[in-house]
Parts: structure tokens; sequence; C-alpha cells
């Protein structure tokens, strides 16, 4: 799962918020400095991940892409994920999305000093130039894609992922929606409804 997804599944404070993303930015942490609330969220971070990576319906997608891509399929689906959470918000939540995206950057922004360095910088750029609000469409996906493919620090052929999720994108959106009700099953969240 990508950052929106995590700052679905964590508590509504900004601890927690601050350690359910930041299980993409631990290495170098001294994790038993962490407050308790941030190391739960890390934790839980965790949890998701390894849901995500061994659940079958994921595990199917990844197939779908071609040879030379493959070994990023699930940085590409984590990402798409959160397409397709934001675009199906009113199926999981009763929650106004607008609402939810901006209590998740105010508290990025009241969390920076629990945040290591590298973490502060990409949280104020999410909030600065409204990642969530650019994930919505499948272009603006398809750019945080081809900008991650540029940081890869080896020759890769992951630039241009966009026209595979675009080739699958049905099928990896009804994926999505079976696997996110099992997902949020396991890892209760208080924004999303019970019952979904």
């Amino acid at each position: 799962m990508n950052f929106f997804a995590h700052l679905v599944l964590a508590d509504a404070t900004v601890e927690s918020r601050v350690g359910n993303l930041l299980g993409d930015f631990a290495r170098g942490v001294d994790q038993q400095a962490l407050p308790a609330d941030v190391l739960q969220g890390l934790i839980n971070h965790r949890r998701v991940d390894q849901f995500t990576d061994q659940h079958p319906l994921v595990r199917q997608m990844k197939p779908h892409f071609s040879q030379q891509r493959r070994r990023f399929a699930g940085i590409a689906l984590d990402v798409l994920f959160d397409h397709y959470l934001l675009n199906h918000w009113q199926q999981f939540s009763s929650q106004p999305k607008d609402q939810v995206i901006e209590a998740f950057y105010g508290d990025l922004m009241a969390g920076q000093p629990l945040m290591p360095q590298r973490m502060q910088r990409v949280t104020r750029r999410i909030v600065e130039s409204d990642w969530f609000g650019s994930y919505e469409s499948l272009e603006g996906v398809v750019y945080a894609l081809d900008r991650i493919a540029g940081r890869i620090r080896f020759n890769n052929e992951f630039q241009g992922v966009g026209e595979e999720l675009a080739l699958h994108y049905p099928r990896f959106e009804a994926g999505f929606q079976l696997f996110f009700t099992d997902l949020t099953a396991q890892f209760p969240s208080p924004l999303i409804d019970t019952g979904n």
C-alpha cells in the first residue's frame, strides 16, 4: 500500500499517522527511541505491507505486468491502489474525502518534529504539491511512477509502466475492491465504514 492508504489505516492521531508512514523511511531510525504511538504505527505499516504482499488477489495481479517490469509490480500497484481508494472513497467511507485529505495534510505538517529529515522533505512535498489530489487521475499516478523510475539507482525498464496499468485497469480495479475489503477487515480503520 502507498501513502494515502497507510494514513487511512492509521489511528486518528498525529503520532499514529507519522508511524504508519514511517515504514517507508525507517532505515537508520532508532526504533527504541520512538514514542510508543509512533512505534505502533510503524509496526502496523509493516503488517499491512506483509498482508498486502501475501494476499492472493495481489499476487494474481503481478504476472500481468511485462517481464521487464514485473520486479517493480509491487511499487506500481501500491500507487495504483491509492488511486482506486481515492476514486472509490464513497464505497468505503461516509467521511468527506476532501476533509480527510485536509486532515492528513495537517497531521503530516504537525508531525514534522517526529520524522527523520528525509521523511520531513517528502511529506512537505506531499502536502505542498497535493499528491493525493494528483493520485485521483491515472495521469497523476503515471507521473508519480515515472518519477520513481527515474530515482532507481540502476538501469531499469520501469519507466512507461503506465501503459501496462491502462491495459489492465479494469482487472486491477476489480481486484483492488475485493482486496481492500479483506484488508480493512484485518486492519480496521476509524475512517472506513464497517460492513463494506
